[in-house]
């Protein structure tokens, strides 16, 4: 029989029904899978959990101590009810058997590990048909009473049909059969920071003799995860530059877009444009992320690198998530090129809600070559969306498209250059945990002329008084001339339920919170017909939901100024350009992430007009939803607001799942404490691939890449 390993079925060692538990609980495959299962905390014998603080309806499991056994008959049916009263000291909980043999070994003074999921009956907190296990088991009698005390029991994320005491059991039993484990970390590394060698660490964190030892094995396989996640992605950027590109060097149309362009460009727009200009006629292709607050310069950086590229007849592609973004950016790159470039580049939209034949007529346009610069929805992605000569990718709002969209445009040419937007500023460590295989470039300075914009926070749980004033608010502002967005967190707030209305904010309301929306599109508009102050105010309304030939005309009408105030979903959230806006009001603040409500207030205060923006929220003083809000209005720097968003989300949110499959890989380490591992693991996988570019002598390092960022982890990482 061939020696366990980590890549080994778990059916080979536990047998054909525990694998496929196993499989279908936390989707495990291999030994290793089931060995990265980490305890989520540890107890001792003797150590009682405190019953008071578990919560109702959570999957739970405590140690305990048998207090009392009975036994009755069943009312409604035939059988015996067995309950078992078990306790900490202080409180109590009640097990409840409906096969009495379940109950057999529980003996009052007993000790053990019960895990259930806690109910509530007749006003008592119970578990119903638990699994236990008790301390006097063999275990038990072969340590010595010292022993029992300190050893720590591990605990493990569990489900009700797997229990952490089953699951402790099959971790026991692979640990027991697994042969030599691969070690991922250099020697030098390992000894430079004092860590465990890969076997020890893993028996010290799923069956440590001490809690001393767990930490040390905590910081060994921390370090496994950052040094394998950094050198898969830094073999992702080997793999890029090892294509070859075709080189796009700038020209006469960069030259005249530059003389006509009327305003100098901001020291980190030429800085990051030089960048990009490099890139282009380097012999691998660009895989830069762009990042920059909104009206920093982004668009404005994409359009020149698409100017460099159409030189040699190159087109390019830009994504947008929304139609209104993809129709605002057409418009947007057309005024930018003037009457004199327009005609020649030919920027041609296309999306799928097009009218056929329009559709048709511009497919045909870039088939042909013709369009130079191409804009577009997930229609770019369609099998009949085809390019004579793509040469650069741009993909705007990158956090909205999964991998395998980019990939399929990707594929579309013959490798072109990449180029990816985000007005979503990311922390240090989260672009070097899930982009680390591409060049970031950072736009900081703002160009010069725009007013700012103030934020304030209406907190209506302490001051109802001030919705009025909102709305007050807002009308003083047309009187002066100018116009303002009111945005919500629904269309319909009665109709509204989360799944399906994909334009409902991406921070779900928490235990505590508001559970459910009180202002949608349709409510707003409602109320302001019944407000005199809106008699002559020209409000419309503008949802993802509408026809796209009406979204883009409603867009347009506020544009033009014959709207005073749009009431709309995050539909607006980005690539809306409009001047003269200088107000928004933003309904049931709480329910936005800070991330995007610092996205929804840079549509106002664009240009000379000061900006002002009202997070209006009904959440109660000293909840985490008013922190988040109180938060924003705090600063407009969107950069110390990413950091601040990671501390109060976590990086569960902040990756996102279709960012990276590497994300998956993650066990314990955390990209918001954990920046130092982060920043040395990089370090030293720099090191090792410059030394070891196919990783030949370190073959440990390669079998935990494969494992651990697997195959479609690694199909995830090639596309982004």
């Amino acid at each position: 029989m061939p020696p366990v390993t980590l890549e080994t079925p778990l059916d080979g060692v536990l047998g054909e029904q525990s694998a496929k538990s196993l499989a279908r609980a936390f989707d495990m495959t291999t030994v290793g899978d089931l060995l990265d299962h980490y305890p989520r905390r540890y107890a001792r014998r003797g150590e009682l959990t405190p019953i008071a603080s578990l919560a109702v309806g959570e999957l739970v499991t405590i140690v305990a101590e048998v207090r009392s056994v009975s036994s009755r008959r069943m009312k409604q049916r035939k059988g015996t009810i067995v309950e078992v009263v078990i306790g900490d000291g202080i409180g109590t909980v009640k097990l409840t058997f409906f096969n009495p043999k379940a109950a057999g070994p529980l003996k009052v003074g007993y000790q053990g590990i019960f895990s259930g999921q806690v109910s509530i009956y007749n006003g008592q907190k119970q578990f119903a048909h638990p699994a236990f296990e008790l301390f006097d088991d063999e275990e038990s009698a072969r340590l010595t009473a010292e022993e029992k005390r300190h050893r720590p029991i591990p605990l493990y994320p569990a489900t009700s049909a797997l229990p952490s005491t089953k699951i402790a059991k099959f971790v026991e039993k692979a640990l027991g059969e697994i042969g030599d484990v691969p070690e991922p970390l250099p020697d030098a590394v390992r000894r430079k920071h004092g860590l465990l060698d890969a076997r020890t660490a893993l028996a010290h964190i799923h069956a440590p003799d001490t809690m001393e030892q767990i930490e040390p094995a905590r910081q060994t396989l921390r370090m496994h995860e950052a040094f394998v996640l950094q050198a898969a992605l830094l073999q992702q950027r080997q793999e890029v530059r090892a294509l070859t590109a075709t080189a796009r060097p700038g020209g006469t149309l960069l030259e005249r877009f530059d003389a006509a362009l009327g305003f100098a460009r901001t020291p980190d727009q030429i800085a990051v444009g030089d960048q990009v200009a490099e890139d282009l006629v380097g012999p691998w292709p660009m895989n830069r992320l762009v990042q920059g607050e909104v009206g920093s310069g982004k668009t404005l950086v994409a359009l020149r690198a698409m100017l460099q590229v159409a030189q040699s007849g190159g087109q390019s592609a830009l994504i947008a998530p929304t139609e209104v973004l993809a129709a605002q950016h057409l418009r947007s790159i057309a005024r930018m090129l003037g009457p004199q470039l327009a005609p020649e580049l030919m920027p041609t939209l296309l999306t799928g809600q097009m009218p056929a034949a329009e559709r048709r007529k511009a497919a045909l346009r870039v088939a042909s070559g013709q369009a130079l610069i191409v804009v577009g929805t997930h229609a770019l992605l369609s099998a009949s969306t085809t390019f004579a000569d793509l040469g650069l990718v741009v993909v705007d709002e990158q956090h909205r498209f999964g991998v395998e969209q980019r990939e399929t445009l990707r594929a579309k040419g013959s490798s072109p250059h990449v180029l990816v937007l985000t007005a979503t500023p990311i922390p240090r460590t989260v672009a070097m945990t899930v982009f680390g295989d591409l060049d970031v470039s950072t736009i900081r300075t703002m160009p010069a002329g725009r007013a700012g914009i103030s934020t304030f926070v209406a907190p209506l749980a302490e001051k109802p008084g001030w919705f009025g004033r909102v709305w007050d608010r807002i009308a003083e502002e047309v009187a002066k001339g100018y116009q303002a967005f009111v945005v919500c967190p629904a269309i319909d707030a009665e109709a509204s339920v989360k799944a399906n209305d994909p334009e409902a904010p991406v921070a779900a309301a928490v235990e505590g919170e508001q559970a459910k929306t009180r202002w949608g599109v349709v409510q707003v508009s409602e109320l302001l017909g019944r407000l005199p102050a809106y008699g002559d105010i020209r409000y419309r309304t503008l949802h993802g939901k509408m026809p796209s030939e009406e979204k883009d005309a409603v867009m347009q009408a506020f544009a033009r100024g014959e709207i005073d105030v749009l009431v709309a979903t995050t539909v607006v959230e980005v690539g809306v350009d409009v001047p003269n806006a200088s107000t928004m009001a933003i309904l049931e603040a709480d329910r936005f992430g800070v991330s995007q409500l610092h996205q929804l207030r840079g549509r106002v205060g664009r240009g000379s007009i000061p900006g002002l923006c009202l997070l209006v929220t009904e959440a109660d003083p000293g909840s985490p939803a008013l922190a988040r809000v109180e938060a924003v209005a705090s600063t407009t720097d969107g950069f110390l607001l990413a950091e601040v968003d990671l501390e109060l989300r976590g990086e569960g949110d902040v990756l996102g799942d279709a960012q990276s499959g590497a994300r998956s890989s993650l066990r314990l380490l955390r990209v918001i404490t954990d920046a130092d591992v982060i920043v040395e693991a990089r370090e030293a996988a720099e090191r090792v691939l410059d030394d070891d570019p196919t990783l030949a002598r370190h073959p440990g390092l390669a079998a935990a890449i494969e494992r651990q960022v697997g195959l479609q982890e690694r199909a995830a990482l090639a596309k982004n």
